[in-house]
């Protein structure tokens, strides 16, 4: 007999629960909001990251995905200009722009403007601000007695760095910067710029023999204590004071004090990070970095979310009061003389595909946004002339549209160390030729890029010393010049060159065997369905058969470090405005096997090799060109890449967000960036309204299924009533 008390009223307060919830829903919450309501109205800006960070450390840290976060948190000398253009450089943690004094062999100090041939080496002395203080970070915590909390007995049962009981901090000093110098060369860190300094910093190839041997005495895992070991080409002058030495005339070495490679560590977190059970938790200065700059890492979930917070202890520096022309008509100057940062927070979360960031985007709950194929006609419109708009929709909501010719250039890579592929004899030249040409960059930029890129002749993007537009810039071995316009040369030309290099028609002249490449990418590269397609398409031009090998994108480095591709798809974002920071890329003894360097195609020309060494050293002159044209010339001939494309930059931004100024070289860029909360609040309950008629459809139906068995239970509970009363 089923007893119809308890299922009264639980059915009763189902129905009361339901009506309660259409009632409510129209209260002012946003039901859909994706973030929790503590967060609401506040200061924060909201934005999203694909690919998971792998290296947070300034010594390892080199690519895009990485650098959105190290920028933020750690604090070079120096730092770009954030509104004037060409970029140029200022302070930030330095008091002033160190001038090298350049000396002889028998150390005479020599003019400013002396030949480079007769600079033997260069000296930079630089000054830091007093007063600057690190992050709260439990590296920094002392007890009563001014004793370090934390320098032993490693984690306990700690599992994060938040799971910290205290904290401290402590001021800059300059022996911080000459700590992190030093590190470029620990033998257990790699990082990828050591091969390319110790060409430059006095003593640093030899400094890193000298710890490989001190690593050798000690136990496996335990502290490299690099204090204890002097390096020649840095010296601790007083507590605000350092000095580098160069190894003769280097320009660009300023450019260098603006990336988090010469931002300070201090050698507290390098202890700390160091002791038994850190690294098994993650404990790691690569996932919780330490910095002076205007944020710092409060949550750390790669996974699903990353949080910076503003960093309490951040020096004083106010928003800039001067740009370039038409920056205080875009209103880029409202905020000169406020201080930085200007949001409390910056909220990542991590969105592995495009649909829901661009919806949530839409929503309000993204502040801005890049456009991807699948949204570009959605959100973008050309006019009668080709002037770029913004579509009806996207102008209805306030969204704003930037645009901007970036400083970078993707391409395809070959594996010179491929027995295949690569090499310098004719066979291998003449079959990446080929493929260069199959390869048709105008089709790929109007399918898959919406035109928004400009077709590579070499490594240099526009607003590069060395480019070249027009006939003098056109790679001759891709392209034909007709009509004053360069025209790729026809297929014909690449199966010409294919059947040259061994292959006639895709197969081994001598064998019949098919000849197959490896193209490996990321998930995000080239590994959509349509783009593979496409990619399968062009070498079936050529009879050679395609295999696209996606995988994520920390596998697709390792398999790039260690020569395990043949062909990879990869790009590079200005680190610095100077042709010397895209042609090291193709630089000998910077090989990605050989020494871990940049150059990922192992590629080796000696006269290409003589001329970089050349060219790095000189200022910008004709001189400078015409070595650059030369070097260009080599590439082309030699194409250790497939010449890929320069992206177009196009952004949106919500009505709420100011001070967005694009830039591919300056990365620290978040703390200029202001919101209007209340604003955000209103256009995002504006664009979502609850949708009720579910619920109320839900009620209604749950009432007819409650309505029978109520009425049973009231007959019921009335008979009883009437049976008592007899």
């Amino acid at each position: 007999m089923i007893r119809l008390r308890p299922l009264h009223r639980t059915l009763c307060r189902l129905l009361a629960a339901s009506c309660a919830s259409v009632l409510l829903s129209g209260c002012g919450e946003v039901w859909n909001n994706p973030y929790p309501a503590a967060e609401r109205g506040r200061n924060i800006l909201y934005t999203a990251f694909t690919d998971r960070p792998k290296h947070l450390d300034p010594v390892q840290s080199y690519s895009e995905n990485e650098i959105t976060f190290t920028a933020q948190i750690y604090e070079a000398p120096l730092q770009y200009h954030y509104l004037k253009r060409p970029f140029e450089l200022t302070t930030a943690t330095a008091e002033a722009i160190p001038q090298p004094r350049f000396y002889d062999r028998d150390g005479r100090e020599l003019a400013a403007d002396a030949p480079a041939a007769d600079i033997a080496e260069s000296v930079y002395d630089i000054r830091i601000k007093p007063g600057i203080r690190y992050q709260p970070h439990p590296a920094l915590a002392r007890d009563e007695a001014g004793n370090y909390r934390y320098h032993s007995g490693g984690p306990g049962e700690r599992l994060t760095l938040y799971d910290f009981e205290q904290t401290g901090s402590r001021e800059l000093e300059a022996a911080d910067y000459a700590y992190q110098i030093k590190r470029l060369a620990h033998p257990g860190l790699h990082s990828p710029i050591f091969g390319l300094m110790s060409d430059y910093i006095v003593g640093l190839k030899e400094f890193g023999d000298t710890l490989k041997d001190a690593a050798k005495t000690l136990p496996p895992g335990a502290w490299l204590d690099l204090r204890q070991h002097a390096l020649p080409g840095v010296e601790v002058i007083d507590r605000h004071t350092y000095r580098i030495r160069l190894k003769g005339k280097y320009p660009q070495f300023l450019y260098w004090l603006a990336m988090p490679f010469f931002a300070p560590v201090p050698w507290e977190a390098d202890l700390f990070h160091a002791q038994p059970g850190m690294a098994e938790r993650n404990l790691t200065l690569d996932w919780y970095p330490i910095g002076t700059g205007p944020y710092m890492l409060s949550e750390n979930n790669p996974n699903a979310r990353m949080v910076l917070t503003r960093n309490p202890n951040f020096r004083e520096e106010t928003y800039p009061c001067e740009g370039e022309e038409g920056d205080r008509a875009a209103g880029l100057l409202a905020d000169c003389g406020k201080r930085l940062p200007l949001v409390e927070q910056i909220v990542f979360t991590r969105e592995k595909e495009q649909i829901p960031y661009w919806n949530k985007f839409l929503q309000g709950y993204y502040d801005a946004s890049g456009i991807s194929s699948d949204s570009f006609d959605q959100a973008v419109q050309f006019g009668q002339t080709g002037e770029v708009s913004l579509s009806d929709g996207m102008q209805a909501q306030g969204i704003r549209l930037q645009t901007s010719v970036s400083t970078s250039t993707m391409y395809m890579g070959f594996n010179m160390l491929d027995p295949v592929v690569g090499g310098m004899e004719e066979r291998g030249r003449k079959l990446r030729q080929a493929i260069g040409i199959a390869l048709d960059q105008e089709e790929f930029i109007s399918i898959f890029q919406n035109g928004r890129g400009l077709p590579a002749q070499s490594p240099l993007p526009p607003g590069i010393f060395g480019y070249r537009d027009g006939r003098a810039g056109t790679n001759p071995n891709m392209y034909d010049w007709v009509n004053d316009q360069p025209q790729r040369k026809h297929i014909d030309e690449a199966r010409k060159l294919l059947a040259e290099a061994g292959w006639p028609n895709g197969r081994d002249a001598k064998t019949g065997e098919a000849l197959v490449v490896n193209l490996d990418t990321t998930g995000t590269g080239l590994g959509s369905k349509a783009r593979i397609d496409w990619l399968t398409k062009q070498f079936d031009q050529l009879g050679v058969q395609l295999v696209v090998r996606s995988t994520d994108y920390n596998r697709f480095q390792e398999k790039v470090r260690k020569g395990a591709a043949q062909l990879f798809f990869w790009g590079w974002n200005a680190d610095y405005p100077d042709p010397e920071n895209f042609l090291f890329l193709l630089y000998g003894p910077q090989s990605k096997v050989k020494v871990q360097g940049e150059n990922a195609a192992n590629y080796e020309n000696a006269e290409f090799d003589r001329l970089f060494e050349r060219m790095k050293a000189m200022d910008n002159s004709p001189e400078r060109q015409a070595i650059l044209d030369r070097m260009l010339a080599i590439l082309q001939h030699d194409a250790p890449w497939v010449w890929g494309f320069h992206p177009k930059s196009y952004g949106l931004e919500h009505s709420w967000v100011f001070n967005r100024k694009p830039s591919t070289v300056a990365n620290n860029t978040m703390k200029y960036t202001r919101i209007d909360p209340a604003l955000r609040e209103a256009k995002r309950a504006e664009w979502n309204h609850p949708v009720r008629w579910p619920l109320v459809a839900g009620a209604l139906l749950l009432l007819a299924l409650v309505w029978p068995a109520w009425r049973h239970w009231k007959r019921s509970e009335q008979a009883r009533a009437v049976g008592a009363t007899a």
